[in-house]
């Protein structure tokens, strides 16, 4: 085994047993031997698109298997033979399609090889774990070199949290054929075996560009679907009540439960990165989404043992459930450990009967709020009055400080940053990054508060167009304005 894709993976330098994350040998070996599989896919589908031929069904599977290679989204080795045994019919229609595309457009197919033939033998759960180990990443180490090597894994890192972002939005029913052609051209570009480092650096900015272009599609499905948010009470004490935990990132997964609970005596609380979920219109209608329970999700083995209900995790970022809950925690979308419950077509029934099953919460806890809905749209409705504190000298410096956030103990630099920013400064915050000190209390400038939640990694791109807005206000370059970023980040979401 050897994966290097997160920030605290063993000794810096890389995970050979088993993983930090709690990847397993042979589970790292299939996740490699899908993104292989996935590069060779794109060469048939960047080709085929160069003619005007694509195929959705292509696209959209190369979009959520680079995700769910991303840490913290699948544990479960049976996923991973369903999905290469897909990737097989998948490459023949992709192939298909290029050889159509070509024969019409009068042109000669290339001769495709590869000198691994990993869709031989998914049955066989072994075979494919050592086929996965001949095309990791150790391997091309020891060709290329670690600086070559690892710009290549840099790309295919910044591709996988692009392709979150795309999903994300997929799921909410927005698409881009340029998007899917950028992941297949870069993917193709990557089994070309490029050595150049400086046109690998370029490619890399390049892999930036479709994040920002996946991101800035997310947004408009988000507030298309739910509204933009806005400023939010959110409880983050208990009340009595049976109850169900959402953690993860997918809003569709919350809407949908909130629907299937209404009426049935059952609170939903979120968890982590569902935080901002409260500060949408369409989402905070529900009287009995109560509140946010708990803090990010390095914590979760803890905080999911003490909820007394059941535990819905979306996308990503789960640990390995305990034994005390492995009963009552379910996954959805591309998430997965083994032995925990799969729901695989939203309906959440068997949730629901876990949350009425478990003893929920015997009493209401004393009333504690935090406030958050502050995306673009906020900020922006109030930048005169900003840029009027700012010019008045009301307002000196803007701090973003937040980002993905890891599960090391002692990382309290965040914490003690927060605490150290002046009271004539403005911190915005994103990702879990938030809970090392979205408890505390800030106070406000002139009814400008102190601390503005933009919301969840997934919405690094209002955090963007704010300061691009505040830089034409100014009119300056981005990098002009009085604005410090201390960002963290832990997977590839954050690449």
């Amino acid at each position: 085994m050897y994966c290097y894709q997160c920030e605290q993976t063993a000794k810096g330098t890389g995970c050979t047993s088993f993983g930090v994350c709690g990847k397993d040998p042979q589970t790292a070996a299939l996740q490699d031997l899908l993104i292989y599989a996935v590069k060779d896919i794109a060469r048939y589908a960047h080709r085929a698109g160069e003619l005007g031929a694509r195929d959705r069904a292509v696209d959209v599977f190369v979009v959520k298997m680079l995700f769910t290679t991303l840490t913290n989204v699948n544990f479960d080795p049976q996923r991973f033979q369903e999905w290469m045994g897909e990737a097989v019919a998948i490459k023949e229609r992709a192939r298909r399609l290029y050889e159509t595309a070509a024969k019409k457009a009068g042109k000669t197919c290339e001769k495709l090889e590869c000198p691994v033939a990993w869709w031989q033998g998914t049955n066989d759960l072994a075979a494919m774990a050592a086929k996965g180990i001949e095309v990791g990443i150790q391997k091309r180490i020891g060709s290329l070199g670690g600086t070559v090597a690892g710009v290549q894994e840099l790309i295919t890192y910044g591709l996988k949290g692009a392709a979150a972002y795309a999903d994300h939005a997929l799921i909410l029913g927005k698409e881009d054929t340029s998007l899917y052609a950028s992941f297949h051209e870069m993917l193709d570009y990557l089994t070309r075996k490029p050595t150049d480092a400086d046109e690998l650096l370029a490619r890399a900015l390049k892999t930036g560009e479709i994040n920002l272009k996946a991101m800035e599609l997310l947004d408009a499905a988000n507030t298309g679907t739910y509204g933009h948010p806005e400023p939010t009470k959110v409880r983050i004490t208990p009340v009595k009540g049976k109850c169900i935990l959402v953690s993860g990132h997918d809003l569709k997964d919350l809407e949908l439960l909130l629907k299937q609970t209404e009426g049935k005596g059952v609170n939903v609380y979120t968890h982590g990165e569902m935080l901002p979920c409260n500060a949408y219109p369409a989402l905070k209608k529900y009287k009995h989404l109560v509140g946010n329970y708990g803090g990010a999700w390095q914590v979760q083995r803890t905080e999911f043992d003490a909820f007394p209900g059941a535990v819905l995790m979306t996308t990503n970022c789960i640990q390995k459930p305990k034994e005390t809950y492995q009963g009552r925690i379910f996954t959805s979308g591309l998430v997965g450990w083994p032995g925990v419950t799969h729901i695989a077509d939203g309906n959440f029934a068997p949730v629901i009967e876990a949350a009425l099953a478990a003893p929920g919460f015997a009493a209401d806890e004393p009333a504690k709020y935090i406030t958050v809905g502050f995306g673009r749209n906020t900020v922006m409705s109030v930048a005169g009055k900003v840029i009027d504190l700012v010019k008045a000298g009301k307002i000196r410096h803007f701090f973003l400080v937040g980002g993905c956030d890891g599960a090391k103990p002692g990382r309290n630099y965040y914490t003690e940053f927060a605490e150290q920013v002046p009271n004539d400064c403005v911190i915005l915050t994103l990702a879990c990054g938030k809970f090392r000190f979205n408890k505390l209390e800030f106070g406000d400038i002139d009814g400008i508060p102190r601390l503005l939640d933009v919301g969840q990694c997934n919405d690094a791109y209002s955090a963007v167009q704010i300061a691009v807005a505040l830089a034409g206000a100014f009119n300056c370059g981005v990098n002009d304005l009085p604005l410090s970023l201390v960002l963290s980040w832990f997977e590839q979401k954050a690449v």
